[in-house]
């Protein structure tokens, strides 16, 4: 005879850790139920040299995303990154977006292996909502790079046979004595270290040098949002005229930086398609008349 009480039970049929919120972590639950699904859990390490070996050598490398910067402005913080992607000397992707809002007041951008760090956001961002609503509260800046930290480490296995992702933070700290000086740049190295970066601005990639070389001269503790998104676009103007595998602006297909602002009155927002545009061209035309910048 049927069991219709089973049958009606919500959540039947699932392991009972699915009903439970022992734990706020969303990572330590995946450990624990699917530890194949964290970053680095697919098994690709250097403890296996010749499945690492198998993927140094393939003719299509995987695609990998490059170039990545962040400034500082009076009121808050910015990310921007190319579009394009890599594999080997080829353009595998002209239009790819490598930076991501993760919670209300932070996001990520990515460089290196382009799967991998898609998946790592993924789960990143998961892992902040996750944390939200079982603890009420968000979590703190300091714990948001910590986590973010968590899963760089985990796939050093990845990093070792030459699938490195390297994730570059950008958040506004609420709880900050002074608003104006509220925003953070955290970059982080492949065995998960983190570290704040307080010059002001900062770059990942291949393109990096180049960029935070442009942004040395252009950045200003005082600029505004405005002054400080003319300047990550002129950034990655520079990279990209010396570092093939960073995109500049492109306008005859109408490709132009992603970027993304965080402030306290807006939290963390897209900068619109047209209004990066419109800065893209600005630069463009100027450096067309003055080359050298």
């Amino acid at each position: 005879m049927e069991n219709t009480s089973m049958r009606a039970m919500p959540g039947a049929g699932l392991p009972a850790a699915y009903m439970t919120a022992e734990t706020s972590s969303f990572m330590d639950f995946l450990r624990v139920q699917a530890p194949h699904l964290l970053p680095g859990g697919s098994g690709l390490g250097i403890e296996e040299p010749v499945r690492a070996r198998q993927v140094s050598d393939l003719a299509q490398q995987p695609p990998h995303g490059t170039t990545i910067v962040a400034v500082t402005f009076d009121g808050g913080v910015l990310i921007a990154g190319d579009r394009r992607a890599t594999s080997g000397n080829l353009i595998s992707q002209r239009d790819m977006d490598k930076v991501f809002v993760t919670d209300a007041y932070s996001a990520v951008g990515i460089a290196g292996t382009a799967g991998l760090a898609l998946e790592m956001v993924r789960v990143y961002t998961v892992e902040l909502s996750h944390y939200e609503k079982i603890e009420g509260v968000p979590l703190s800046l300091d714990g948001k790079t910590n986590k973010l930290s968590a899963l760089v480490r985990g796939n050093l296995d990845g990093a070792m046979a030459g699938l490195a992702v390297l994730p570059l933070f950008v958040g506004f700290d609420v709880d900050a004595p002074d608003p104006a000086r509220a925003g953070r740049i955290v970059s982080f190295d492949v065995v998960g270290g983190r570290y704040e970066e307080r010059a002001g601005f900062h770059g990942v990639g291949s393109g990096s040098l180049f960029a935070r070389s442009a942004l040395k001269k252009l950045w200003n503790p005082d600029c505004d949002e405005q002054a400080a998104v003319r300047m990550a676009v002129e950034a990655l103007y520079d990279a990209a005229d010396d570092d093939s595998a960073t995109g500049g602006p492109d306008l005859a297909r109408k490709i132009y930086p992603s970027i993304v602002t965080i402030t306290a009155a807006e939290g963390a927002v897209h900068v619109p398609d047209d209004e990066a545009a419109a800065v893209a061209e600005v630069v463009v035309t100027e450096r067309t008349s003055q080359p050298r910048g």
